[in-house]
């Protein structure tokens, strides 16, 4: 399987939906998706994030690849828990990436990839889709219990049995090809397939510009230095004089 990731279908497959939240893992899925199916729905989830600037710059990736993406919105604040959709938990601080703690982390928003699926199900089923692409990796970020092989599969078998793919051959497919891969091994996947990370933005502390302390800033660093590049977002800030 992971053989099989860095090659490209010489047949492409109908169509997929990819839940797209703007990030490394679902930028690179994005582009994995269209060397791979004839039709590629953009999926963007807007939920009541701190962090609401990706939603700007995943639908800016969008716009530059030619795709309209959808978006839909759920308000997740009302469920809160996490420091992404309560203003009153804040979002931890590292010095360096081993000062992350193993655990449940404070960014962890509740069963937040199970819903995510379970809409992104919805919507594929009005579109006649049946693969549901999603960048999860569990390599960089094992405390997250919603990006598990485990969990993929569940999910699977929870929407083939609740939805009309209960009565039909063509059954969904959750399609997670980065799940035994680290991040670094992910931006250099979508390096070979030409992705540009310009507008990818990882922060959770909310602002186009990384805080350079949160978990997911300190694992993006880490991920571009072990792929020997320079963050493409950063290259970009530093041009357009932000940085």
């Amino acid at each position: 399987m992971k053989k099989d990731i860095y090659q490209s279908k010489s047949r492409k497959v109908a169509g997929c939906l990819v839940l797209f939240s703007g990030g490394i893992d679902s930028t690179t899925a994005l582009y994995w998706a269209l060397k791979r199916y004839q039709r590629v729905q953009p999926l963007i989830f807007d939920y009541g994030q701190r962090h609401r600037v990706e939603i700007k710059m995943a639908k800016k990736t969008c716009q530059r690849l030619g795709l309209e993406p959808k978006i839909i919105k759920i308000d997740l604040r009302q469920i809160g828990g996490s420091a992404l959709t309560d203003e009153k938990i804040k979002v931890p601080e590292f010095k360096k990436t081993e000062q992350i703690k193993e655990g449940l982390p404070a960014t962890y928003v509740p069963f937040r990839n199970g819903i995510f699926i379970s809409l992104a199900a919805a919507l594929a089923e009005t579109l006649d889709i049946s693969h549901l692409v999603c960048g999860f990796n569990v390599i960089d970020s094992p405390s997250y219990p919603d990006t598990t092989e485990s969990f993929v599969r569940a999910m699977k078998k929870a929407i083939n049995e609740g939805t009309g793919a209960r009565f039909k051959t063509e059954k969904f497919r959750i399609i997670a090809p980065f799940l035994s891969l680290k991040k670094s091994e992910i931006i250099r996947l979508g390096l070979s397939l030409g992705a540009d990370y310009s507008y990818s933005v990882s922060c959770y502390a909310g602002g186009e510009i990384p805080c350079g302390q949160c978990s997911s800033c300190l694992l993006r660093a880490r991920a571009w230095k072990e792929a020997g590049q320079e963050d493409h977002l950063l290259a970009r800030l530093k041009k357009e004089g932000k940085i």
